[in-house]
């Protein structure tokens, strides 16, 4: 005969029913009487993207505005830093609350179960999907301002003092650009044979630019860098402290004062229909049932994260730790069928559930 296949939807109607959470104490895996495995919850990551501001004043900033009228250069080092963005994202955890065991049944064909490296269950009899990797900040190459050192002549090494250095420093600074200047006119004495020995020398003129020029002007390098808070609710939260930030300091823990706190609130926005009294009678006639499997049936909840009053970010998100358990009858897994079951990696939901009649199965 034809092979048979049930949808997810006809089983789950015919073979699910409503369970209470169970506390359990297991170490995931298998064992002598069963296998252990647990289910998800979400957890949220904070990912906040910081960029530090580092000012380094040059060896004659004082004589900047002197020789090369440069005004308003700083005499000071300081570092300063500030948020560029706030993003959160959803991740999978252990929900340590919903730990279950499956009994070894030689009735049974559930044997083949694919946990992760936490004991969270992926799959039976089917190929698992693995959970998405959280996005992570990649930062650019760092450049380098070219060491001034070896641009300073004899002259300049061997002035006598800290003024006349700068003065003759200044005098090749403007020797430089004048030269790239010509370069770029095509009047130099000693112009390039073609356009590669060209951008040679315009970049070596460049360079040594850039290099005189941090003498009086200092140097500015800015580094942007990634900071992850992971915040694990069980309920509702409402405006709590996950980081501070400093602009002196940059991001601190949320127990250092010295920064201004970004708050965190968490919303359970699940809408589950509730149970008439016909359903609740029915469930409280119903018969235990043995060596099923539990699957989430995730919630939702919203995260907000606020500096004061202002609103950063929002996200929706799967929650299942706001939703509820259900219990697959372990008839599903009977060897009359061939069942394959695969689970979402991020909420322990069914993802895909099919079962299959044999070729011999008699009508």
């Amino acid at each position: 005969m034809k092979k048979t296949l049930f949808t997810a939807a006809a089983l789950l109607a015919a073979l699910s029913v409503n369970a209470q959470t169970a506390i359990s104490h297991f170490a995931a895996g298998a064992g002598g009487e069963g296998t252990v495995y647990y289910l998800p919850r979400t957890a949220v990551l904070v990912d906040v993207l910081v960029e530090k501001t580092h000012y380094q004043p040059g060896r004659f900033a004082q004589y900047a505005e002197r020789f090369l009228r440069m005004r308003d250069v700083e005499l000071e080092e300081k570092t300063s830093w500030r948020v560029l963005d706030v993003r959160q994202q959803p991740v999978a955890e252990v929900d340590t609350a919903k730990a279950f065991m499956l009994r070894f049944d030689a009735r049974s064909a559930t044997a083949n179960l694919s946990l992760s490296e936490q004991g969270l269950l992926l799959a039976v009899n089917d190929k698992p999907r693995q959970a998405e990797q959280p996005k992570t900040f990649t930062p650019g190459p760092k450049r380098s301002v070219p060491d001034a050192q070896q641009y300073l002549t004899q002259d300049i090494l061997l002035a006598g003092s800290q003024a006349k250095m700068a003065e003759l420093t200044a005098e090749e600074l403007f020797d430089v650009r004048e030269n790239r200047g010509l370069l770029v006119k095509g009047q130099a004495d000693f112009m390039p044979k073609d356009g590669q020995q060209l951008r040679l020398m315009l970049a070596e003129l460049n360079s040594e630019n850039e290099a005189l020029t941090a003498l009086f002007a200092g140097v500015t390098r800015r580094d942007t860098m990634q900071v992850s808070f992971v915040v694990s609710p069980t309920q509702e939260v409402k405006r709590h402290v996950v980081f501070r930030f400093s602009e002196k300091q940059g991001v601190v823990e949320a127990d250092n004062l010295v920064g201004a706190p970004y708050y965190i609130s968490i919303s359970n926005t699940t809408q589950m229909p509730e149970a008439t009294p016909e359903q609740k009678a029915k469930a409280a006639k119903r018969k235990p049932v043995e060596n099923g499997l539990y699957v989430n049936v995730p919630g939702q909840m919203v995260s907000t994260i606020e500096r004061g009053i202002e609103e950063v970010d929002q996200t929706t998100m799967p929650a299942p730790q706001f939703g509820s358990v259900e219990l697959l009858d372990g008839a599903l897994f009977n060897k009359k069928f061939t069942t394959r079951l695969r689970l979402n990696p991020l909420t322990g939901a069914i993802e895909h559930l099919e079962a299959e009649l044999p070729e011999n199965t008699k009508k």
